[in-house]
């Protein structure tokens, strides 16, 4: 038998054809990458900057959009300590060119012939590659049943918010469910507090039913989400995590 050996990820200059902000941290880069093979959905890339004296620095970001787009969505949140992130979303323009390299990744995606239904929960940017899915999933015509559950801070920082509403109203099969932890607007009529168990249990498809089920936020809520449903009953081997810390950028 011959092994196979893993396919080399080499890094790529990647053009910025566009910046569209999201909210008033966040930015999605959509770039230009020549020869790229194509992605599955919640799948990543690593970015990495070179200062003039030599200094590297990278980070890894899930790619936002859909394997049928033709170009290659970032959605990048400022972390105002952060090393990549500032640059990525105050200094970046149209006509830059960044390098990266991918797509990486293979545990935590979803594809339509995967089926349903699907339960995504995310918290903050971890909404990003759930959003490769829901974009994947339309791209597609794909009606599998689907339901998002994304907590946020604020109306304001809702990512994807006015995208997410148009896709929900075409009413084949996704609905999307918000909480607020922070602050909330007067006449707010969702959640308004932290994802736990009795919400996931309002919100989620029964565990009869099989769902599959991605998680993906700040390490705290995406443990806390997984192991709420773990004791409601899901199948620990359906509920995929992906997780991120508190710094970097």
């Amino acid at each position: 038998m011959v092994a196979v050996r893993p396919r080399r990820i080499n890094w790529r200059l990647a053009e910025v054809v566009d910046v569209v902000p999201e909210t008033p941290r966040t930015k999605s880069l959509l770039l230009e990458v020549p020869g790229w093979e194509g992605h599955r959905a919640g799948q990543h890339v690593d970015v990495r900057l070179t200062a003039p004296d030599g200094y590297t620095a990278q980070r890894s970001y899930s790619i936002a959009s859909a394997p049928e787009d033709g170009q290659l969505a970032l959605t990048v949140d400022r972390l105002d300590e952060g090393e990549v992130s500032p640059y990525l979303t105050d200094e970046l323009m149209v006509g830059d060119r960044v390098e990266l390299r991918g797509p990486i990744g293979g545990y935590f995606v979803w594809e339509t012939k995967d089926g349903g239904p699907l339960l995504l929960v995310a918290g903050g940017s971890g909404v990003v590659p759930l959003m490769a899915m829901i974009r994947h999933r339309a791209a597609s015509g794909s009606d599998v049943p689907t339901r998002l559950l994304l907590s946020s801070r604020s109306f304001d920082e809702i990512i994807y918010h006015e995208e997410l509403e148009s896709l929900a109203a075409r009413d084949d099969g996704l609905k999307v469910v918000h909480t607020l932890t922070r602050s909330r607007p007067e006449g707010w009529v969702c959640y308004g507090r932290r994802i736990d168990a009795e919400m996931l249990g309002e919100v989620a498809w029964s565990p009869e039913e099989s769902p599959l089920v991605f998680v993906c936020g700040p390490t705290p809520l995406v443990e806390a989400a997984a192991s709420a449903l773990v004791s409601l009953g899901h199948e620990p081997a359906r509920v995929k995590t992906e997780r991120f810390g508190a710094t970097g950028g």
